[in-house]
């Protein structure tokens, strides 16, 4: 049996973008899950682990960046529902 896969690209909404707290926001949600998770910068072509700190904060990604989020294992459908709810959301970092 094949581990599963899923995907899905959001837009990085926050004013400040994928600064030190909404990395941190991420990674901890990431780590919840069992599935590896990577994220793709689309503009620049970068990529990090999803659980690591230092590599999501490498990705540099502003207001307006597109990632794309992908997870491979058991739970990756629900890995990228919340990582993309997470960022859709603005980390909350601004009201809706």
């Amino acid at each position: 049996m094949s581990a599963k896969t899923a995907v899905k690209i959001v837009m990085i909404c926050n004013e400040q973008g994928l600064h030190a707290r909404p990395s941190s926001a991420l990674i901890k949600v990431a780590q919840e899950f069992e599935s590896a998770i990577l994220i793709r910068n689309l503009s620049a072509g970068t990529e990090a682990d999803g659980k690591f700190l230092l590599e999501v904060m490498t990705l540099a990604a502003a207001k307006g960046t597109e990632l794309e989020i992908s997870a491979e294992g058991c739970d990756a459908d629900d890995a990228v529902l919340a990582l993309a709810q997470l960022i859709s959301g603005g980390f909350g970092e601004f009201g809706s």
